[in-house]
């Protein structure tokens, strides 16, 4: 076990999206760890409010936070509403690094994502990548808006000595995932599709593409814990790469989807769909070198999904809004 460099125990500690999937994840991640867990709802602070969070982050003066707020979709959503992707994203991490530098927050993390990478970058994908290549123009606003997120921490750790990190999930999945089709990532789309199919006695579903592109994939669960180990044991400028270093296609996926679901109808093509980027896998060796590693398997991880979706522990939003 690397050295605990900043223990949250006894710590006030705020996670932004705490609505949200990866959100909902660090907070039952974090009742372990013996700290007091700040949350505010949409009518308590509009995070998109430059002067609410400042009044939010002054009177409540959290000692870590966690910053998973964030509006989230696929290929669709990204692509339907540009400048929502862009101006809220944007906005709202500005505002909540900002203030945590103004009342002397101790520590903070900004989550951001695999898509902030090139689209044909070398894989498996490293830290050092960023901004060496152009964007996956399918999801470029999503992606500009948190690279800036990154460079915004950088930037207040060089100008202020502010210990703000990065840390940058793969596709993450699980309990509270968005399963609104109009909306949804991959897993939780193939998910539903699935299981529509399978009470609706249908004899195909249909996946975008060709289903060749390979993506990684990491249980929301892990994603938290990963999370808090860096809270923990790590520092630096670099933002840390978070996955499960494996990878499969999008047609292998939706096969071990129809096996988790029961689904036993044909899988078919809409080859009028784009694949987006094809191939996805973020390298794992900075995260490894500071000794951790995933737990759930895909499988298993899958079957979890799945039941808090019969359980209906998911968020529908129009817009895939996790903030």
């Amino acid at each position: 076990m690397p050295e605990v460099i900043y223990s949250l125990a006894g710590k006030k500690v705020y996670v932004a999206g705490h609505r949200g999937m990866v959100g909902s994840a660090i907070v039952r991640r974090l009742a372990t760890e013996g700290c007091e867990i700040l949350t505010a709802s949409r009518s308590e602070v509009d995070l998109t409010r430059q002067a609410e969070v400042e009044a939010w982050m002054a009177k409540n003066r959290p000692d870590a936070v966690f910053l998973a707020a964030a509006k989230v979709g696929g290929i669709l959503a990204n692509d339907t509403y540009p400048a929502d992707f862009l101006y809220d994203n944007l906005i709202l991490e500005a505002n909540i690094i900002h203030a945590a530098r103004t009342v002397g927050v101790e520590k903070l993390m900004f989550l951001g994502s695999s898509c902030i990478y090139p689209k044909l970058a070398d894989q498996p994908i490293v830290e050092e990548a960023l901004l060496t290549g152009p964007l996956e123009p399918t999801n470029e606003w999503y992606a500009i808006a948190k690279i800036a997120g990154i460079k915004l921490c950088q930037a207040y750790r060089k100008q202020y000595g502010s210990d703000f990190i990065s840390a940058m999930p793969t596709n993450l999945y699980g309990p509270g995932d968005n399963f609104d089709l109009k909306s949804s990532h991959v897993m939780p789309a193939l998910i539903r599709k699935a299981h529509e199919a399978k009470v609706g006695h249908l004899p195909e579903i249909t996946i975008w593409g060709t289903g060749t592109p390979r993506r990684e994939f990491l249980h929301v669960d892990d994603c938290a814990d990963a999370c808090v180990h860096l809270m923990k044991t790590y520092s630096g400028d670099t933002h840390v790469n978070v996955g499960s270093g494996e990878d499969v296609t999008i047609l292998e996926l939706t096969e071990l989807v129809s096996k988790v679901v029961g689904f036993q109808g044909k899988i078919v093509h809409d080859l009028s769909k784009p694949d987006g980027t094809p191939r996805k896998l973020m390298s794992a060796k900075k995260l490894r070198s500071l000794e951790w590693a995933p737990k759930i398997k895909l499988e298993e991880g899958i079957a979890s999904a799945y039941r808090a979706f019969l359980d209906g522990e998911y968020l529908e939003r129009s817009q895939g809004d996790a903030a």
